[in-house]
């Protein structure tokens, strides 16, 4: 297995700056990739041991391009993740003015971001979307654009300027990144983890989506993200991308898959992994009869019973 981690590139991407918060990183030869898409084809292709990608930012929610990624193709997992504070910087050719500035671009999870910012002091200028914030910065170097949102730190590697710096819409605004590998084994867990999984419906019918979520409700599991992708088999036709507390081996989270695996067509499992959030003794303890300990002993006591010993 290669010793590498793709990720989304070029080279000054916020990707960049998140995966090299891992200390694995350092470790791991950092091969950037043009898309979210092709870096995840590398890790099912054997060409790389993980991908790391963004999924999910505080301002729009589940970024759909690596959600439907994982949804469909050959199966991955998420090991880790990571958050990171999200701050634009306008990158220009050095000389350029912001009266000159008719055109800019940015990854599109980048624009709902800066909209407001964009309408009050560019309310002219021309938007398109680049695959990457760092890879906008490269086509504003070439003099395709003549301005970029991306990260003050892709300045220097691409010979630009920072016109404005410290530009976001929402503040405190995050993105969230996750380390995606083949399945395997899932790490022990930690006391502060998250489980994410994908749930197909059998049939489309009243009360189907309060169905699935009462598998989780009943055992006092509270769900982090859940956003529905259209399955490619026609309108109305959906699947349902979970994010929810606890780990696979919690005999709540356990359970609640074995019910869902009964009740719908189809469960991917996309792994269980440690928070990025929250350190185990800041989540909450479990509702009452939902700790691992009472579902041993409800199960004890159903054994008891069907032995005579109650």
């Amino acid at each position: 297995m290669p010793a590498s981690y793709a990720y989304l590139g070029p080279e000054g991407t916020f990707t960049e700056v998140a995966l090299r918060t891992l200390p694995e990183a350092a470790t791991r030869e950092l091969v950037p990739y043009v898309s979210v898409q092709s870096a995840l084809d590398a890790v099912r292709a054997g060409e790389a041991e993980a991908a790391f990608v963004p999924i999910e930012n505080s301002v729009e929610g589940g970024i759909t391009t690596t959600l439907d990624e994982l949804v469909a193709g050959t199966p991955l997992m998420i090991y880790r993740e990571v958050l990171l504070s999200i701050t634009f910087a306008l990158l220009v050719r050095p000389g350029t003015k912001l009266s000159d500035i008719k055109t800019v671009t940015a990854h599109p999870a980048a624009q709902p971001q800066v909209r407001n910012w964009l309408r009050t002091h560019l309310p002219d200028a021309l938007w398109e979307s680049a695959a990457s914030n760092a890879d906008g910065a490269r086509l504003v170097q070439e003099g395709r654009y003549d301005a970029a949102f991306a990260g003050e730190f892709a300045a220097a590697r691409y010979g630009l300027e920072p016109l404005e710096t410290g530009i976001h819409d929402a503040e405190n605004a995050q993105t969230r990144f996750v380390l995606v590998g083949r399945p395997a084994r899932p790490a022990a867990p930690t006391g502060a983890d998250k489980t994410s999984v994908v749930l197909w419906q059998r049939d489309d019918h009243p009360g189907g989506l309060r169905d699935l979520l009462g598998e989780f409700a009943t055992r006092g599991i509270n769900l982090m993200l859940l956003q529905s992708r259209p399955t490619g088999a026609g309108i109305g036709n959906y699947c349902f991308c979970v994010d929810a507390e606890g780990h696979i081996s919690d005999r709540r989270m356990a359970e609640a898959l074995m019910g869902l695996k009964r009740i719908c067509l189809q469960v991917r499992y996309l792994g269980s992994y440690p928070r990025a959030d929250v350190q185990p003794g800041e989540v909450r303890p479990p509702f009452p009869g939902t700790s691992d300990e009472e579902f041993v002993g409800a199960a004890d006591w159903v054994a008891r019973c069907q032995d005579g010993r109650f």
